[in-house]
């Protein structure tokens, strides 16, 4: 029988096996685009879990484990894969209630009523994710009808795996990478970890408590770098393929600007490959490079400090606003516009549910308009809905322009319902041109792709691949101006771009459509060196 301790042992055994492989989840994304981060999104949803599972009883029954493992799990998720990871436990708490331990058959009802909550809260499922080898992994489960919780979990398993394998041919982007279902790796690692324990064994630990020896060189060692430098002319880029080093082999790694000259910092194993990098790029002026003193272990599951209770403002007026939004221009654009709050987050780095909740309760409002501005965040911060003691309402805005315009759009005469029409209909009224870099190598509609090249973006999906950041820019924002017809354009652009750069590319695209009124905002964003808004 499946008592509370083992399956609380499970989880944190599943738990510690995602963590494990984390960097090879993160891996299969199939776009070169920097937001690889499904693996890592699934780890740190556990590892919420995890920390709350911890502190359990040993006693505690089945049913106390599974409902505190889901709500951990809830509040603690992060981008869409760690979302539906966690609608997939609340089924299994719901399928637990009331039982102080269970069966074989018991547990692949629960995993069946899991993947089934699952898919009834996607809006638009897609076959070929995590939730078809959840749905395999599950029906195959109920089919064997096994009362030995040891046989359940190998079916689920092997069904998991079997599924898997399936994803490249129901979605054809995973089959031309060559690559599965991220999400559903993930998940199959989460079961593989649990199946250790549930056939009897001790289950499986974090790489840091020593599950796996260490390499034969001897463990890492870590340096921290710092490096200034002078770019050389038509450095570009270079620039593109440091910056895609930092992003990809380096941790906290910056670029910092003074003047003329620009700053690296970052820690590495390798101060080589990044001293390589920067040389590149132009002249080194000042390199200062120090060993750590203590090793870097392997990132592992942490048990989380004890949650604090979130700051919670009383409602004092009807509406609020809480926006997500990385970069301080951005931020303080969200603040002018009216914004309570703004969560820092966005791409690569996906705020959880707790985070957006937060902000949420310490808005002082009866009604909370939440902007996620994010594909991969919109559904995290759906799930504030029901956890929140106000009305929360959700605009499902893809990214920071259409959040802009939907606040633009806010009409306080209105109620909550017409406010959220009048918000959408305006922000899907956006496009945009985004420029980005590689961060790994890629092959795409048969173009290949170097990590660090520039990449051009039309609403999100990528159309163009340069070298020349200027010329990437212009290219896919003019694109994007003679697709939509759109006259109102803003220049967004970030941290590693300058103003003259786009100073420059408002003048290339004033003479292109002389009509049209533009504006340059200092928005600070990471990640993308330029957001072109697009609108009528």
């Amino acid at each position: 029988m499946i008592t509370g301790q083992l399956f609380k042992n499970a989880l944190i055994s599943g738990a510690n096996n995602l963590q494990n492989h984390r960097a090879e989840v993160d891996a299969l994304n199939v776009f070169p685009v920097p937001d690889g981060d499904t693996g890592s999104n699934m780890s740190q949803t556990c590892a919420a879990a995890v920390g709350e599972l911890r502190v359990l009883p040993d006693s505690a029954p089945l049913c106390e484990v599974a409902k505190k493992a889901a709500g951990a799990l809830l509040r603690g998720a992060r981008g869409n894969s760690g979302v539906i990871l966690s609608l997939i436990f609340r089924g299994v708490s719901k399928s637990f209630k009331g039982l102080e331990t269970a069966d074989g058959r018991q547990l692949a009802a629960a995993f069946s009523a899991g993947q089934a909550a699952a898919y009834k809260a996607v809006m638009k499922p897609t076959e070929g994710t995590i939730l078809t080898v959840a749905r395999k992994a599950a029906e195959a489960a109920v089919q064997a009808d096994e009362s030995d919780e040891k046989k359940t979990a190998a079916v689920l398993c092997e069904a998991a795996g079997a599924a898997l394998s399936e994803t490249p041919e129901l979605l054809p982007v995973l089959k031309e990478a060559g690559v599965v279902d991220a999400g559903g790796q993930g998940f199959l690692y989460l079961l593989e970890g649990m199946r250790v324990v549930l056939c009897g064994g001790a289950g499986i630990e974090s790489e840091a408590d020593g599950a796996k020896p260490a390499a034969p060189k001897g463990p890492a060692r870590r340096y921290r770098c710092t490096l200034s430098f002078t770019p050389a002319q038509n450095a570009e880029a270079a620039m593109q393929a440091l910056r895609a080093f930092l992003e990809t082999e380096a941790t906290g790694g910056r670029v910092s600007e003074k003047g003329l000259s620009r700053t690296v910092d970052a820690e590495v194993d390798a101060p080589d490959a990044l001293l390589s990098a920067v040389l590149a790029c132009g002249e080194l002026t000042e390199a200062a490079v120090r060993r750590q003193k203590t090793e870097q272990a392997p990132q592992t599951v942490q048990t989380p400090a004890p949650a604090q209770a979130p700051q919670r403002a009383e409602p004092e007026k009807e509406y609020g606003f809480v926006a997500v939004a990385a970069g301080a221009g951005l931020t303080q654009l969200f603040y002018d516009l009216g914004a309570d709050r703004v969560v820092s987050g966005g791409q690569t780095m996906n705020p959880s549910t707790d985070d957006i909740l937060n902000a949420v309760l310490a808005t002082p409002a009866r009604h909370v308009f939440v902007l996620p501005n994010n594909k991969n965040v919109i559904m995290a911060a759906e799930q504030c809905v029901r956890l929140a003691d106000r009305g929360v309402h959700v605009l499902a805005t893809r990214n920071v322009p259409q959040g802009v315009t939907a606040m633009l759009s806010f009409d306080e005469t209105s109620d909550p319902e017409q406010n959220h029409l009048q918000m959408m209909k305006a922000a899907e009224g956006v496009h945009t041109a985004q420029v980005t870099f590689a961060a790994r190598d890629s092959e795409m509609r048969g173009e290949h792709i170097r990590k660090g090249q520039l990449l051009g973006m039309e609403d999100g999906k990528i159309t163009l691949v340069g070298d020349d950041l200027a010329e990437v820019a212009y290219r896919v924002a003019r694109r994007v101006v003679k697709k939509t017809g759109g006259d109102l354009l803003t220049v967004y652009y970030g941290a590693d771009a300058t103003a003259e750069q786009a100073n420059a590319l408002a003048e290339r695209l004033q003479a292109r459509f002389p009509s049209a009124e533009l504006n340059v905002v200092d928005g600070g964003q990471p990640v993308y060196y330029f957001l072109v808004s697009v609108e009528s």
